[in-house]
């Protein structure tokens, strides 16, 4: 006789824990829970019951399961979660996901343009998360992950990244995990520590416990009507486990030492025994009773793993329909087996000891036997292996004993998960790929294996274990291989490097590939070489860095287009493009429309992306027009390039910091420094915190200049192109704002000195505009110096121009030119007025030599200068203008309320607010006492400030200064 369904005893304290995370799910308070115990403790049980509760509360339920068979597989309990979302008929392409819909190709097939860039698994971690929070809003969801234990690296990657953001989204993320050490079982204990998390330890069932789960096991009314010596064994031998309370009572059952009669439960004969060995007689002793074929078909299915399909197991033993559903079907009855719910046509083990009972009444060879004929039907009924298909026969024939086959199924499968992006899947599978090819002998699949494993090792961080496997091309170059294959390895550990910030090691695999080459010239292979030695050479330190990078690109560029290379010649037009920039912006546009046609005509999408990005970037540096940068934008968020949409968006804070902007740059800094952030995108970070600290120098506050900076340099901002416009934009500036101008012209120079030693290819710094312009102040740079500078392609960029031009007026006024000079600053201030804080702090910076050359208005420039920083409490520079303008005789006005709206020219005039007020009403053509009834004053105040109005304006007459009201009222 079988004992009854199980029942969920002794859990109630987690189910309502479990109840309230649901509840705040449905409320939009997400949260993580991890269920966590030793086999058999009821953790698969409790989240069924979550399940229930969460479908009858109307709750949207996603359910994956990691897996044994096999290799670990990119993604699969997040791929079966997450496709269960596209089999309710309910639509799922108008889901706002923005960037991040092509990037979740990765998990959706459905949605894979094969057009991704990033290998980020916190990228990946952010387009699930929208996705989920998307799609579970208005009814809250359950995530359920069973035997997260068993989980691939990136499926671990991506939960790292939603357990710490789930917070504020309607999801709930459970997961089971066993207590034996794993890389799941130390996410959730760091979840927890950092109160991301909840983790409901299971502990064992206690003896009440045990007792009340046997009385329900058997349908009687309690434990008392259930031997003692019953209840006393299973305790014992249990120690508190449901799974072998179960089993062990299966076996009792089973062996007829625990029978039922007409006056209920009895215990006949002796119910010690080994537990291990009772529990593997007893899981036998069912499978026995399905017949030798239902042995074998569970022995088989076994071999597959935990998990197996049925099409590869009905193909491997070779019964037909009736037979294999009759024995399934017999299995679930038999608790043996279950329906594997997220994936059709799967069963799983119900536990993994049944798996280990069959291995024991399998001898080597025959589980050998089995794995091959496995993999053989793997391969028949999966033509090309795709999917997951490889991996599974990978792991097969390599059971089976077939090494070298088995390497290069491991081989295949790890460079599809390369070119996914799954890092921590391709190191893993190449690296027994190169394993078992290396025992077998096989150098030539050996250094294919390599040229793929080196760069994901290299993405994934894994420096040290790339550069021990250069130790391994010692041995390679005695092996047969050709120079080209050689070098081409010694060029892909190069790329390691660079990637690594190790350019000496990096230059010395060139050298170690130049030299392979040498007895052996291969101009493609050698064209690859160039171009990687040229972005290793922008990374080493020298006053000729730019020179020497430009020269490799230019052979690369060369090479690549005798031998159609399309990859190796968009990387070295880019290249050249960066370096030419500095020298002629049409060379460098040239390179980049060069890259452009040619990723368009192979069809590289993300070739393309880059250079219409650099374009765009080429065009904000000499207009200020982020036109172009938008465009790319747009096409980076139709591509899924999550890196270079927050690339441009630093670049966008940046671009509304110098046109004053500064809350609108503030609030886009706050969000996009959230985002990359969290993604761990450091480029992107450190330019928007340079951008930060542009931000609040501009506003003349060094405290939180200093606080960003501080927060740059954690970011390794040190060294990084981004820090010489952290002295020129940031502090030089913030020193000017504070009327301390030596303090200016020291960071500057500064600059100048780190530009000097190591080119940079940023170009605001300041060293080509402002530094000219302070130098010509202090009578350090004349004429000479001035056309110098100007003859440089970076003095022409509009945010330095400005500074050049003012630069240009000075020499012009000394020199005795008064009106160029005056037309000079007037081309200066129409070139600035995108950037109000540049435009009216140089005004203050010239209006003294203006005055004393006597040439242009300094007083009219002061004035404007000085409303400009008062309205923006910048106490210095207005206090600055102020005592200026009593040096030269001029009547400093008070700051009355309505100050700021009288327009800039007649502030400039010094016209005072009830001037303004009077001139305002002049437009009606009104006269004394009309003007004076309207604003209370008497007609003879209202007479003195026509009158003064008239001399500031320079109008002719009443009639004219009427004329210039009604005008600017019509305006």
């Amino acid at each position: 006789m079988r004992s009854h369904a199980p029942s969920l005893v002794g859990r109630d304290p987690q189910i309502a824990l479990l109840e309230r995370a649901l509840t705040e799910a449905r409320q939009g308070r997400g949260g993580v829970v991890f269920l966590v115990g030793e086999a058999g403790v009821g953790k698969s049980r409790l989240a069924a019951e979550a399940v229930g509760r969460a479908l009858d509360a109307g709750m949207r339920v996603l359910r994956g399961r990691s897996s044994t068979t096999g290799p670990a597989v990119p993604f699969r309990p997040l791929t079966e979660a997450l496709m269960s979302l596209f089999r309710g008929g309910e639509p799922m392409d108008d889901l706002p996901l923005g960037p991040y819909r092509p990037v979740l190709g990765r998990l959706i097939p459905d949605w894979d343009t094969g057009e991704r860039e990033s290998s980020s698994m916190v990228i990946l971690g952010e387009a699930v998360l929208r996705l989920l929070t998307a799609a579970g809003r208005g009814q809250g969801q359950l995530l359920l992950l069973e035997d997260l234990h068993d989980a691939d690296p990136e499926t671990l990657g991506v939960l790292e990244y939603l357990v710490d953001n789930l917070e504020y989204s309607p999801v709930l993320l459970l997961a089971t995990v066993r207590t034996d050490f794993s890389e799941a079982l130390d996410l959730a204990q760091s979840a927890r520590r950092r109160g991301v998390a909840a983790l409901v330890e299971l502990p064992p069932l206690t003896r009440p416990q045990v007792h009340g789960m046997i009385a329900a096991q058997l349908g009687a009314e309690g434990p008392d009507e259930v031997p003692e010596a019953v209840l006393q064994r299973l305790w014992e031998d249990s120690a508190g486990s449901p799974y072998l309370v179960e089993e062990l009572l299966q076996s009792m059952i089973g062996a007829g030492t625990l029978v039922q009669g007409p006056q209920g439960w009895r215990a006949v004969g002796d119910l010690r025994s080994d537990v291990s060995s009772t529990l593997a007689r007893g899981i036998l002793r069912r499978i026995d009773r399905l017949g030798a074929q239902g042995l074998t078909l569970l022995s088989a299915a076994a071999v597959l793993g935990r998990r197996f399909p049925l099409t590869v197991l009905q193909r491997m033993t070779g019964v037909d329909d009736r037979a294999l559903l009759s024995h399934l079907h017999a299995g679930v009855a038999a608790r043996l087996v279950i329906p594997d719910e997220p994936a059709p046509d799967w069963y799983a083990f119900r536990h993994s000891l049944t798996v280990e009972a069959l291995f024991t009444q399998m001898t080597p060879g025959q589980r050998a036997e089995l794995a091959r004929r496995g993999a053989e039907a793997a391969e028949e009924l999966h033509p090309g292996l795709g999917g997951d298909w490889c991996a599974l026969a990978a792991g097969l024939r390599c059971e089976a004993g077939d090494r070298i086959e088995a390497g290069l199924l491991f081989a295949e499968a790890g460079g599809r998960a390369l070119a996914a992006g799954a890092l921590g899947s391709a190191v893993t599978l190449l690296s027994s790929a190169e394993g078992l090819l290396a025992e077998a002998g096989d150098p030539q699949a050996r250094a294919e294996v390599l040229e793929n494993l080196l760069p994901a090792l290299a993405e994934a961080g894994d420096f040290a274990r790339a550069f021990e496997l250069a130790e391994d091309l010692h041995v390679l170059s005695g092996s047969g291989l050709s120079p080209a294959r050689l070098a081409a390895l010694h060029t892909r550990l190069a790329k390691v490097a660079h990637t690594a910030g190790r350019w000496s090691d990096g230059n010395r695999q060139i050298v170690r590939a130049r030299q392979m080459l040498a007895s052996a010239p291969d101009e493609a292979t050698a064209a690859a070489v160039d171009v990687t030695a040229a972005y290793l050479a922008l990374d080493t330190p020298g006053p000729d860095r730019t020179q020497h990078a430009e020269k490799l690109a230019r052979s690369a560029a060369d090479t690549a287009e005798r031998y159609a290379l399309p990859v190796v010649a968009c990387q070295a037009s880019e290249l050249l493009a960066t370096v030419a920039r500095e020298r002629d912006p049409q060379e460098s546009q040239a390179m980049l429309e060069q890259a452009l046609a040619t990723a368009e005509r192979h069809r590289l999408p993300l070739q393309r992306m880059y250079a219409a990005t650099r374009m765009g970037g080429n065009a904000w540096l000499a207009e200020g027009d982020t036109s172009g940068l938008l465009a790319a934008r747009a096409e980076a968020l139709r591509l899924g390039s999550v890196h270079l949409v927050h690339t441009v968006d630093g670049i966008l804070v940046l671009d509304a910091v110098l046109r004053g902007d500064y809350e609108g740059a503030r609030a886009a800094a706050a969000e996009c420094l959230a985002v990359v952030r969290r993604l761990r995108l450091a480029p992107a970070v450190r330019y928007v915190l340079m951008a930060q600290s542009v931000l609040e120098a501009h506003r003349g506050d060094r405290t939180a200049m200093l606080a960003a900076l501080a927060a740059f340099t954690e970011w390794d901002g040190a060294g990084s192109q981004e820090e010489p416009l952290c002295l020129g934009l940031a502090r030089a500036f913030c020193a000017l704002l504070e009327e301390d101008r030596e303090l200016a012209r020291a960071e500057l120079r500064a600059v100048v000195a780190l530009e000097a030693d190591n080119p940079s290819t940023y170009h605001l710094s300041g060293t080509h505009g402002l530094v000219l312009l302070l130098d010509v102040l202090a009578g350090d740079a004349d004429r000479a110096r001035h056309d110098e500078v100007t003859a440089t392609a970076v003095a022409r960029m509009r945010w330095n121009r400005q500074f050049v031009l003012l630069a240009d007026a000075v020499l012009l006024g000394r020199e005795g030119a008064g009106a160029r000079a005056a037309a000079a600053v007037e081309s200066a201030l129409a070139l600035a007025q995108p950037y109000p804080l540049a435009q009216h702090l140089g005004l203050r910076l010239i209006a003294d030599a203006a005055h004393q050359d006597g040439w242009g208005d300094p007083v009219g420039w002061l004035r404007r200068a000085e409303h400009h920083f008062h309205e923006r409490d910048t106490a210095a520079v207005a206090g600055a203008c102020r005592a200026a303008l009593r040096r030269l005789g001029a009547p400093v006005h008070q700051h009355r309320t309505g100050t700021s709206g009288i327009p800039d020219q007649l502030r400039a005039q010094g016209v005072t607010v009830r001037e303004f007020e009077v001139f305002r009403l002049l437009a009606e053509r009104l006269g004394n006492k009309d003007i004076a009834d309207r604003l209370f004053i008497s007609p003879r105040t209202a007479e003195k400030h026509i009158a003064s109005l008239i001399t500031k304006t320079g109008a002719a007459n009443r009639a004219d200064l009427c004329a210039r009201s009604a005008a600017l009222r019509s305006s």
